[in-house]
């Protein structure tokens, strides 16, 4: 099947059709290095994650290019602010990011240029605008002409007429238009410079990505990524720049995601609403921050919360623990299979179900939904096997359990050892209780055999020994789960 994606520029979904045939070239916009990164910028991250994740297990090559902005207005400011250089700044925190994508495990980039490493390329792309007539110098400063481009304004859906009537001219405006955009700024007193035709400055925000991914990429590649954010100014700036310099399209395909909220207001740092990803994974492991990530549509706004997160850890647990559970069968030779042919066929198109709905635009959400399906399944067989199953049985619920795995690594979920994953947050649940999470199991095991009995009275004084010891017990269709009782 081909994949389809949500084309910001088109307006729909289109199939993925590469320049060249399975190699996928990829930008996205990187982080601005002042201040360590809020789980805004995490989701952004996870998102191309699992997207790069997904093409490599559909065959493709991806050349992948994520920049850091590392000279900025915010930069400067910060820098000024903590009495050190923006250098100093932009490299302590470029070092807080690395280390936060790597308690995610997020996979690297191919490519991650700086801005500042790039200032001839910047400076050459900017004297083709000038001599196209697509940019002037002003004082030091160079401007780009937003009404030389047609079509400005495509991306975001913008009318040029519409953006003028809003906007304001200052008193001592330079610029020829009041929408015109900055592509170099000339220094300021303590301000990091860099010489150029136009005197010493340093470049505009926007530019930098035309430059960088131009020379990783090429005048025309794939796919531009971002946060619903960069649509308008940057992503639609950057096709100003670009597309007048080369004259070729920009981007072929241009994928967003949406925000995370807090009580449905955006998380930013100007709002002072965000939680750091260093704050959230002191209390939470990394993959239910993943898991609570991709339950979402990645177009869709996500709302943070902590019972989110705890409804995700549960649910990752859930996984863990149908493949513990079966990592545990053995079968015993001569025995008749149990697993009925419509339950090896249902559950055996799991992975092409998967990948339809990752097809449809990385829809995790839906294709989340068909694995925990699937372990539902997984785990009534397993209760309605008998004490000694079929070697054959084993062999198909353990090659169950390992499609579910190479799946859910996609979205970098279940990439822990099974047994230290369980046994971590059960230890972290269970501190301050007499009873270990192997003593609540073996009741459980108790207990589920006291039910297939029908022995409803053990049933019961297991679970009322349980909750006596601050264990709330959850029967469901498929198995029974635990919990750390509520008090008060």
């Amino acid at each position: 099947m081909t994949i389809s994606i949500y084309n910001t520029l088109a307006g729909r979904k289109v199939p993925l059709e590469t320049i060249e045939p399975g190699l996928v070239k990829l930008y996205v916009c990187g982080i601005t290095a002042y201040d360590y990164c809020h789980i805004g910028h995490a989701r952004s991250v996870l998102v191309f994650d699992m997207i790069v994740r997904y093409f490599r297990y559909r065959g493709y090559r991806v050349n992948f290019v994520r920049n850091f902005t590392d000279i900025d207005d915010k930069i400067i400011k910060r820098a000024a602010e903590q009495n050190t250089t923006c250098e100093e700044l932009s490299e302590r925190f470029i070092e807080k990011f690395r280390e936060d994508m790597a308690w995610l495990k997020v996979d690297e980039p191919d490519i991650e240029p700086k801005a500042t490493e790039h200032v001839p390329e910047i400076i050459a792309m900017i004297r083709e605008l000038i001599d196209k007539g697509m940019a002037y110098p002003a004082d030091g400063d160079v401007y780009y002409r937003v009404n030389k481009l047609a079509d400005y304004g495509k991306l975001s859906g913008r009318q040029l007429d519409e953006m003028l009537a809003g906007a304001r001219i200052s008193v001592n405006e330079i610029k020829e238009n009041p929408m015109d955009f900055a592509l170099w700024k000339s220094s300021k007193p303590g301000e990091p410079t860099w010489e150029s035709p136009w005197g010493p400055g340093r470049p505009g925000w926007h530019i930098e990505c035309s430059a960088m991914s131009r020379k990783y990429l090429g005048d025309t590649f794939d796919i531009h990524g971002g946060g619903k954010d960069l649509i308008f100014p940057h992503h639609e700036n950057e096709i100003a720049q670009s597309e007048g310099a080369t004259g070729a399209t920009f981007a072929r395909n241009w994928i967003h995601h949406g925000f995370v909220t807090i009580k449905d207001e955006k998380m930013s740092k100007s709002l002072h609403n965000f939680l750091t990803i260093r704050e959230v994974l002191a209390d939470h492991h990394p993959e239910v921050l993943r898991l609570f990530m991709f339950s979402t549509h990645y177009r869709n706004p996500i709302d943070y919360s902590e019972q989110a997160l705890h409804d995700a850890a549960v649910g990752l647990e859930r996984l863990y623990s149908c493949i513990a559970a079966i990592d545990k069968l053995s079968g015993a030779a001569g025995a008749t299979s149990a697993i009925s042919p419509a339950d090896r066929e249902k559950i055996g198109g799991l992975e092409n179900r998967f990948g339809q709905a990752m097809d449809n635009d990385f829809n995790t959400a839906h294709g989340l939904g068909m694995i925990f399906d699937t372990v539902k399944d997984l785990n009534r067989i397993r209760q309605q096997l008998p004490p000694d199953p079929a070697p054959e049985d084993v062999e198909f619920l353990q090659g169950c359990a390992g499609k579910i795995r190479e799946l859910c690594r996609i979205m970098g979920l279940l990439t822990e050892p099974v047994a230290e994953y369980l046994q971590d947050r059960r230890q972290g649940e269970l501190a301050g209780l007499a009873i270990s999470s192997e003593e609540i199991e073996e009741l459980i095991a108790e207990r589920s055999q006291a039910r297939r009995g029908k022995n409803w009275a053990r049933a019961d004084e297991i679970r009322d020994l349980l909750l006596e010891k601050g264990i709330e017990l959850k029967d469901n269709a498929e198995d029974t789960t635990w919990q750390i009782a509520k008090t008060g």
